[in-house]
């Protein structure tokens, strides 16, 4: 990291990444510009915080200037950075470092790294993973998101303890990256939704992550979803020690004799890694099918580190889910309570009260988005809520379109939402935020719109 001292740094991209590049380059250097193809009166809130820093910091905002390119030393890119951006092609064939956040962070990481792959599902996996760690009494980075960028690893308290680093890889993230050797690898799934901004074609980005997969030693171990991937040549003929998972039973389906993993049969989730250990599931807080699943993979990989079969059953009880998705909150009074605000489009809100069995208290709107026609998400929310509370900016047209729902209430703020469905509950019943729309008319975004909602339901 010496290499950094007194040098010219660019970092390309300003959101929270970017801003956690500042905070690591200024250990090093004061000489250090931003840049960020948005207009300045778009970038408001990072101005005012960049003006904050001890550090005076030179911006170029509303375009990439290829000028800044050539004299920074170093250039660091956020991963909303396409790496064929014409300016950062120009400092490569000028000599300058370039590098990814992901790809600097991994350049200077020498703890075992557990990367986990794949189209959907990674933050889940890689939260429970690193709940299970810790509870066997490892100490645990856990970070590659935007949320909490690779980088921000040399800010962790504990970071010369780390026993593990536990990263979410994209695909974008896994481009221009050498070297890469992660002790072990889960990958969920592979879809063929891509970032059209950093990848040409679906062909394109699902190469991308295969080209990980054939990478990978006898050395290393490989998690993979058996229905998603099995079929996939290169998954099942993979060098690395290879676990499966798979929600649906190896008995039933004639092949426990042939995989090593984890699956769920009788009631149970039975892993035949080194030796046979089944686990209790009566007492999950999570729910929903891709939540469970994600539960099957953290557990593989687990097993497969050798975690304490103790640490692994208090993770399948207490894990309450990432923050903002079907996030478990409490049980007041037999109503249980749980948070997903980031469900912000009526088919995310479908797929959310789709999840539980037990009878659902409603908490929808948000923003008004004229163009949306509710009418086909009608009879599902019939189906699956015993009461709707409806709020913010489209709450009327909402509530229009389930005319037909016999308990809907309409309210005039958020505060009341809660209240009110609080009220209207009764033991057994669920209590979900899922918006279906928007947070922007009321709340700066779903995060802020959901840390809200936790503190109204904490104060209840």
């Amino acid at each position: 990291m010496e290499n950094f001292k007194n040098k010219k740094i660019l970092i390309v991209g300003i959101g929270r990444t970017g801003f956690s590049l500042l905070n690591f380059f200024l250990n090093f250097t004061q000489n250090i510009r931003v840049t960020d193809i948005r207009p300045i009166f778009d970038l408001n809130k990072a101005v005012k915080k960049l003006k904050k820093l001890s550090a005076p910091i030179e911006i170029t905002f509303g375009e990439h200037k290829e000028q800044d390119f050539i004299e920074a030393d170093v250039v660091v890119y956020g991963p909303s950075i396409s790496p064929n951006l014409p300016q950062l092609e120009a400092a490569r064939k000028a000599g300058k470092k370039v590098y990814s956040e992901f790809q600097l962070a991994h350049t200077l990481t020498k703890t075992p790294i557990i990367a986990v792959c794949g189209t959907f599902g990674r933050t889940t996996i890689s939260h429970m993973i690193g709940n299970a760690l810790k509870l066997d009494g490892k100490e645990v980075f856990i970070g590659g998101t935007t949320e909490t960028p690779f980088i921000e690893i040399y800010n962790a308290p504990n970071r010369d303890k780390l026993n593990y680093v536990v990263v979410e890889v994209s695909a974008g993230q896994l481009r221009n990256l050498t070297n890469f050797k992660p002790v072990l690898t889960v990958f969920s799934n592979l879809d063929e939704h891509y970032p059209k901004n950093l990848f040409k074609s679906a062909s394109e980005y699902v190469e991308v992550n295969l080209d990980l997969v054939k990478a990978l030693s006898n050395s290393q171990i490989l998690v993979a979803n058996y229905h998603a991937l099995f079929s996939n040549a290169f998954f099942k003929n993979s060098k690395a020690q290879t676990y499966w998972y798979s929600r649906k039973s190896f008995i039933e389906n004639g092949l426990i004799n042939e995989v090593q993993g984890t699956h769920f049969h009788d009631k149970r989730i039975h892993c035949n890694i080194s030796s046979h250990t089944e686990f209790r599931v009566s007492k999950m807080r999570i729910v929903g099918q891709e939540n469970r699943e994600n539960l099957l993979a953290a557990i593989t990989a687990c097993k497969a580190l050798d975690v304490s079969d103790k640490a692994i059953q208090t993770t399948i009880e207490r894990f309450p889910g990432i923050p903002h998705r079907l996030e478990f909150l409490v049980e007041k009074n037999g109503v249980g309570f749980y948070n997903d605000s980031k469900s912000s489009t009526m088919p995310e809100m479908l797929k959310s009260i789709q999840s539980f069995k037990a009878p659902i208290i409603l908490i929808a709107g948000g923003k008004d988005i004229e163009e949306l026609d509710y009418s086909k998400f009608v009879k599902p929310i019939l189906e699956y809520c015993r009461v709707l509370v409806l709020v913010g900016e489209c709450k009327e047209r909402l509530n229009r379109a389930m005319a037909d729902h016999p308990q809907t209430f309409v309210v005039g703020s958020f505060e009341e939402s809660v209240l009110l469905a609080y009220q209207k509950s009764r033991t057994g019943d669920v209590i979900l935020l899922s918006p279906g729309n928007p947070a922007t008319d009321v709340f700066r975004d779903y995060e802020e719109r959901g840390n809200y909602f936790k503190k109204l339901v904490f104060q209840l």
